[in-house]
């Protein structure tokens, strides 16, 4: 069990209410759950006067704010990490309206104050309704209109560098503010920019709160509940002194707060400004005197273990992320990952083309050395729409792992502002020209000057006599195989004694086209996929998403086409399996499928492109092992609990459908689903259920409604009655008796 601050002091023999528990107490008066609109992001709190009201789980029993409050001045400020906490269907959810009733009060400092909105007549009318006098305003000039008004609600990502001072000024004067926003949400429609940048951390920076990145997990099954009291080491002065303390060994620690500790400690070091005078010192000041910290590598990784090395990788890596390029060294774990390169090897001039009618990264057969400044430079027009520079393929950050492999950050992006850019990354990495969604500056010619050739092969454009005889042995660490379908990323030690590049990337290329035809969407893609290898990563095996990242040992996989057709090894089916997430939809998997009706996919590529039919690629699927799972499973009641707890199990029962009606039943009815408009999409679990019975049924022209039964899948009596004039199907011999 966590430490948590005392809710009450002793002063003079009288039992006083701490300031932390006083706003609290005030803020959840009748309060025992919240929304959790979207997906909320945590806040960073770090003030002597900034308070943790509510957190939500970040993970490994880390918690983080979600809800904090403070002050400016004579002011009051309230802080929701979400901008959803501002919509007016949250205030209908568990007691979410209760809650912002409180934080009005609160923040006013009345209990009947006249609130302010800006641009949000949705939310002042429910204000109304619950008896308060507001109102939005809308004009240029709205701050002017500010007088008379005792608390302002607002979404501090839309303001300006004078709204935000302006603002300031009026809580500072005894007024109060409620502001909801979203670090990782900001992040995204920013590409290149920094957590520091957001308006909302300008603005909320006095008052000791930030919004940080990540995304934060509920607490309870409507959002998050007011009753998990927040641990002390949530607020992050209180952490770093408390770690700092437990170095000098003056205090003890338990593991749950320590990690607690340094999670808080390093959020606050990501997310403050450059000008901090609050705690960026403290951790500057020990950092010098510690002449023998290290940096994590595969052979002495960083662990909890050693909190404070933590901390000083994680000031290493945001002051380094902050340096203009010509500031740039080369950090001493990049020789070990992702790898040096040659003194020796020759830095090039290069001119790519970039069509920017296809978004996100563009491989460019390029390599910046770690520290070294690489120069691009683009045509004038393309200056401010949107492009940008990338070092580095691991995408992956892994800040929230209790161990440390590789720095947790090892990418940077540099926006193109101007026609010549100089960008530079101290752990080095590929170079891409990243392009945003929309562009229509067609085909450009991008020049590259400073960096090294890697090894980069493009199918149907890279002679096979070059990649032979030169290519494969470019000196770069890191090399790319590409199509226009996918792209892999790989160390460039594997394809050294790749003789057939286009025979792989052929294989790769009916791999992708098998997902495409199952999905029922065109094999001509928007896009590649990319998969990368690394040496860590950020969960799991490996993770689907842009790029779907494995580790090390499936790098080997990826380039042997004798091993992906035989599924001799285990990587094959993860690879295929991530590349199924990545075509997987929503409106046909529900609750306890997300990990079942992704490996449709696996079976049919290994079916389809490997011709190892469903029974033949694990042992799961096999006759005696269905049979041994069907076993249990009715044994145990048919439960649906138990069904979407194993996916093997319930793949089971994707396997019989495949087997009676083939593969073209779940193409149909994907189709089926890709065609609907969204008010035909189903909204819930209970309409996903009840739409897959229906359209899969009328799909294989058979009433499934006992076969679901039998599996112990829930759906509805109107369901059934919807395919009830269809002839009834069962497997054969199934139930088994």
């Amino acid at each position: 069990m966590l430490v948590f601050l005392s809710a009450f002091v002793i002063s003079c023999g009288v039992v006083q209410v701490s300031w932390e528990a006083e706003v609290r107490q005030a803020l959840l008066d009748g309060v025992e759950e919240i929304a959790a609109p979207g997906v909320p992001g945590p806040l960073c709190v770090f003030g002597d006067k900034a308070v943790t009201v509510i957190v939500g789980k970040s993970g490994n029993g880390i918690y983080e704010p979600v809800v904090a409050a403070s002050v400016i001045g004579e002011g009051r400020v309230i802080a929701f990490g979400h901008t959803g906490y501002l919509d007016a269907p949250s205030l209908e959810i568990a007691d979410t309206k209760k809650l912002f009733i409180n934080a009005v009060k609160w923040a006013a400092q009345k209990t009947a104050p006249k609130i302010a909105l800006r641009h949000n007549h949705e939310f002042a009318e429910a204000l109304r309704a619950s008896g308060f006098e507001a109102e939005s305003l809308d004009g240029r000039d709205w701050l002017d209109e500010l007088e008379g008004f005792d608390v302002v609600c607002v979404y501090p990502a839309l303001l300006s560098e004078g709204e935000i001072r302006r603002l300031q000024e009026f809580v500072q004067k005894g007024k109060g503010l409620i502001a909801a926003d979203l670090g990782w949400g900001w992040l995204q429609l920013n590409p290149g920019k920094d957590i520091t940048e957001h308006p909302a951390n300008k603005l909320l920076y006095p008052a000791g709160i930030l919004w940080a990145d990540g995304m934060l997990d509920r607490t309870s099954k409507q959002g998050f509940s007011a009753k998990v009291e927040p641990p002390t080491y949530c607020h992050a002065n209180k952490a770093l002194d408390s770690l700092l303390a437990f170095e000098r060994k003056q205090i003890d620690l338990r593991k749950e707060e320590i990690a607690q500790a340094v999670w808080s400690v390093s959020t606050a070091i990501r997310t403050l400004p450059a000008s901090d005078q609050n705690l960026l010192p403290k951790i500057r000041e020990w950092a010098t005197a510690q002449p023998d910290l290290t940096a994590p590598t595969p052979e002495k990784p960083i662990g909890m273990d050693n909190p404070l090395a933590r901390l000083f990788v994680t000031l290493q890596v945001r002051e380094l992320k902050r340096l203009p390029p010509e500031k740039v060294q080369p950090h001493p774990s990049a020789k070990f990952f992702p790898g040096g390169v040659p003194k020796e090897a020759k830095r090039v001039r290069k001119v790519v083309e970039v069509d920017t009618s296809i978004p996100d990264w563009h491989s460019t057969g390029l390599y910046a050395a770690p520290g070294e400044v690489v120069t691009i430079r683009v045509p004038k027009e393309s200056v401010g729409k949107g492009l940008a520079v990338r070092i580095g393929a691991h995408s992956d950050t892994l800040w929230h792992l209790p161990t440390w492999r590789r720095c947790p950050e090892i990418c940077r992006t540099f926006p193109i502002d101007k026609p010549e850019v100089k960008v530079a990354n101290a752990f080095g990495g590929l170079l891409y020209i990243v392009v945003p969604r929309g562009c229509k500056l067609g085909k450009i010619q991008v020049e590259i000057d400073g960096a090294v050739e890697a090894p980069f092969f493009v199918l149907g454009k890279t002679s096979l006599d070059d990649w032979v005889q030169r290519i494969r042995y470019l000196p770069a660490p890191w090399a790319e195989l590409a199509t226009s379908k996918v792209v892999l990323t790989v160390p460039s030690d594997v394809i050294r004694n790749l003789d057939h590049p286009e025979e792989l990337m052929d294989f790769w290329d009916k791999v992708l086209d098998a997902c495409a035809e199952l999905a029922a969407i065109p094999k001509e893609r928007e896009r590649p996929e990319r998969i990368v290898a690394d040496i860590q990563i950020s969960a799991g095996y490996m993770h689907s998403g842009y790029p779907i990242m494995t580790h090390l040992d499936a790098a080997k996989v990826m380039v042997d086409v004798a091993c992906l057709m035989t599924n001799s090894h285990g990587a094959v089916w993860g690879l295929f399996h991530e590349l199924g997430h990545n075509h997987q939809s929503p409106d046909w998997t529900f609750e306890g499928t997300g990990e079942v009706t992704v490996n449709l996919f696996t079976l049919y590529v290994l079916d389809k492109v490997c011709c190892i039919p469903p029974e033949r690629t694990r042992k799961e699927l096999s006759k005696e092992g269905r049979a041994e799972a069907l076993r249990r499973f009715l044994a145990s009641g048919a439960k649906f609990e138990v069904w979407k707890s194993d996916p093997f199990l319930a793949l089971i029962m994707y396997v019989q459908i495949q087997e009676a009606f083939g593969w073209d039943a779940f193409r149909k009815v994907f189709a089926e689903y890709r065609r609907l408009s969204p008010n035909e999409r189903p909204k819930n679990d209970d309409e996903k259920r009840d739409q897959w019975l229906i359209r899969l049924s009328r799909t294989v022209g058979r009433n499934l409604s006992r076969f679901f039964e039998a599996w112990g899948i829930p759906v509805s009596e109107q369901a059934k009655r919807a395919v009830a004039d269809l002839p009834e199907w069962m497997p054969e011999n199934f139930p088994p008796k």
